[in-house]
């Protein structure tokens, strides 16, 4: 039987050439809302927030801007006015019906801050309606509770928005992205071994560093709502402070690189350490230098280091998918959690 999660993660290719070509034609909205700021404010929750380190990083490293990510009950519990004068607040919510992120976007715009609004939820929804700027992805309905054609749409969206500020890449290796994710669906590499690994593990430690600790956040979330595993999400810096301690035969690491970041060559010294301790490396992405260092491999995306998080995520989604059925969950509906997640 093929589940919903299934479905909609090889509808990722058509939705995101949908979601660039309805947004790109937008940079000059975007230039013209962010031209005056001096940093961004990243309002999200759960995937959404997700979403937003990847905005986060992907804006510091290629448009030089200062960013942050909101803590909304500032706003909505606290009810504590900032000066928000030279921000640009940039809220990220799929449905566009989140009340306590629409609450804090107009918050932010209260505070002086210009607003953009990203969300699948059309423009008729309150995200889009109370955003200066709305970046309105063209994911199609998604049905299955865990996200996954939203947030590849949603790092697009993001991508478009660091393009209007002026982000030092360029436009043609975003246009690449719908190919390399149809690849990895076709082959996303050694999934069964994956599966296999961790089908009777009771957690897992899921890192990348840069613009992958992105996808090592997301991957963790869809394996704990889909598969109910411990999975923690670090930053491999984080990770070697302490948490590493957790790691052992029956707590392996999931490792996330890119195969041109900066971040690499730590990834595979992180792989290397793991395997040495007796424990399991499984690894996404970072090429043959990676795939040699651990335990097994699924495949990354053949793209630039700043489009790579919307390819290296799909490897994670198939493997939470095969992992839910493997265990005999639904991953379509996990216990306990709604398609719209509303917060105060």
């Amino acid at each position: 039987m093929t589940t919903k999660m299934r479905r909609e993660i090889a509808e990722q290719p058509a939705a995101l050439r949908d979601t660039l070509d309805s947004l790109l034609p937008q940079v000059d909205e975007v230039r013209a809302v962010g031209a005056q700021a001096r940093q961004l404010l990243f309002i999200a929750r759960g995937t959404s927030d997700n979403a937003a380190v990847y905005g986060r990083y992907l804006v510091e490293s290629h448009a030089g801007r200062l960013s942050a990510l909101a803590a909304p009950s500032i706003a909505t519990t606290y009810k504590r006015r900032l000066d928000l004068d030279g921000v640009l607040a940039v809220a990220i919510s799929q449905s566009g019906r989140t009340e306590e992120i629409v609450e804090t976007l107009a918050w932010a715009k209260d505070c002086g801050a210009r607003t953009v609004g990203v969300t699948n939820g059309g423009a008729d929804s309150p995200l889009a309606q109370a955003a200066d700027v709305a970046l309105c992805t063209v994911a199609g309905e998604e049905e299955a509770v865990p996200a996954t054609k939203t947030y590849t749409t949603q790092l697009a969206a993001l991508a478009v928005l660091a393009l209007g500020l002026g982000a030092d890449v360029d436009v043609a290796e975003l246009r690449r992205v719908p190919e390399a994710v149809e690849k990895l669906i076709a082959a996303p590499g050694d999934l069964d071994a994956l599966v296999e690994g961790l089908v009777d593990k009771p957690g897992v430690v899921v890192s990348g560093r840069g613009l992958a600790f992105s996808t090592a956040l997301e991957t963790a979330l869809k394996l704990k709502e889909a598969c109910y595993l411990h999975a923690m999400g670090l930053s491999y810096a984080d990770l070697l402070h302490g948490p590493i301690a957790v790691v052992d035969a029956d707590t392996p690491a999931l490792l996330v690189a890119s195969e041109n970041s900066p971040t690499l060559s730590g990834t595979v010294a992180l792989a290397e350490r793991v395997v040495a301790a007796g424990a399991a490396a499984y690894t996404i992405g970072g090429g043959e230098a990676l795939a040699r260092a651990g335990t097994a491999a699924l495949n990354g995306p053949d793209l630039p280091e700043w489009v790579a998080p919307m390819g290296l995520i799909v490897p994670g989604q198939l493997l939470t998918e095969a992992l839910a059925r493997r265990l005999g969950i639904d991953p379509d509906a996990p216990r306990g959690l709604n398609k719209v997640t509303q917060t105060d």
